[in-house]
């Protein structure tokens, strides 16, 4: 088992600060769940989500509850309640995700907003190498990852409800003014030379094409469940980031994991890929721009470049929180200690989008 596996895999007895009303649940269940029939057993999902997620098992069958945590929030945060509008508009379309059963606003049930959805049975692979699957089918488990990609920024996003769930246009502009503001404004993170860099490179360099579509804004391996037995994805997970932004730039994110060293997030950066069997960076993109009707993607090295350059704003404001005593625990430590590998790897791919 990898050590993402270990820490995030199975379930725990719900956690001091999590717990609730259990019969208070029941009885909304009862009202809201069609087919739902007790007695119910609440267990804590052990992964870190920001969202508190339970498994709700029965007699008859197992669900999923993910809720805001209780206590004071940063507004627009753990906003449980877009996660649950943009499950429904997807499963509406066909689209690989858990049902939804019922939102419930609600704070008097269980002491914060919550959803309940199925809870989908399969497989998630925590390492982006895929080691469980046999190398003659790791092929089959990449094209799976890419065709459900593809299929998410092909949808219609307004025919699904789904016009107002972001701003369109300006994607790259805005993102890299939050991120730039971010990591400028946390002086507790210091400095870094790869970063300033960025800051100035990046907004000087977006490319001209301006496209939205649904953006998932963590599309990676560990977050799917595919199927028990085939490359086939039966859900993809984790949609606190989604909003509408650049196809491109969400592709770039996923297909991140090509240049990723394994020891920061699922990645395969360093790895003999002809030996695992798994196509190269170049076919993989080949295969998206041939599902969404792309010639090529001249810009990917700058979208790359940009997906690091987030990622690594995301890690300085961890440091930052972690020198600060907010974020204690083993993985941010970790993910703190990476913050200059990941934003010397944003330059490098700068570097790589300027030599064209």
């Amino acid at each position: 088992m990898s050590t993402g596996e270990a820490e995030n895999a199975g379930t725990v007895a719900v956690r001091e600060a999590h717990r609730f009303d259990e019969a208070s649940l029941a009885r909304w269940m009862a009202d809201h769940v069609e087919g739902y029939s007790g007695p119910l057993r609440v267990e804590q999902f052990r992964g870190g989500q920001s969202n508190p997620t339970y498994k709700l098992v029965t007699p008859g069958r197992h669900y999923v509850l993910r809720r805001k945590p209780p206590g004071r929030l940063v507004k627009g945060a753990h906003a449980v309640e877009r996660e649950a509008r943009v499950l429904s508009a997807l499963g509406s379309a066909g689209f690989p995700v858990a049902h939804v059963h019922a939102l419930c606003v609600d704070e008097g049930v269980i002491g914060t907003p919550f959803y309940v959805m199925d809870m989908v049975e399969g497989r998630i692979f925590w390492d982006a190498s895929f080691p469980q699957v046999a190398s003659h089918d790791r092929p089959a488990y990449f094209d799976a990852m890419n065709e459900t990609l593809a299929r998410l920024h092909s949808l219609d996003y307004a025919a699904i409800g789904l016009a107002d769930y972001g701003r369109p246009g300006n994607y790259f502009q805005r993102q890299i003014d939050r991120w730039s503001r971010q990591y400028l404004e946390d002086a507790d993170a210091g400095r870094d030379r790869n970063m300033d860099r960025l800051v100035e490179w990046l907004p000087a360099h977006i490319p001209p094409d301006d496209q939205t579509s649904i953006v998932h804004g963590d599309f990676r391996c560990d977050n799917m469940i595919f199927h028990p037995t085939e490359p086939r994805v039966l859900a993809v997970l984790d949609w606190e980031l989604s909003t509408l932004g650049h196809p491109l730039a969400d592709f770039a994110y996923h297909a991140m994991m090509y240049r990723m060293p394994p020891h920061i997030v699922a990645g395969l950066g360093g790895m003999d890929i002809a030996a695992l069997n798994i196509p190269t960076e170049a076919e993989y993109v080949a295969s998206y721009c041939r599902r969404t009707g792309r010639e090529a993607i001249p810009d990917h090295d700058f979208h790359v470049a940009f997906n690091f350059f987030r990622l690594a704003a995301i890690f300085h404001g961890i440091k930052g929180r972690a020198l600060r005593g907010t974020a204690a625990s083993a993985q941010a430590r970790e993910r703190a200690n990476a913050f200059p590998e990941l934003a010397e790897l944003a330059w490098m791919q700068a570097e790589r989008a300027a030599a064209g």
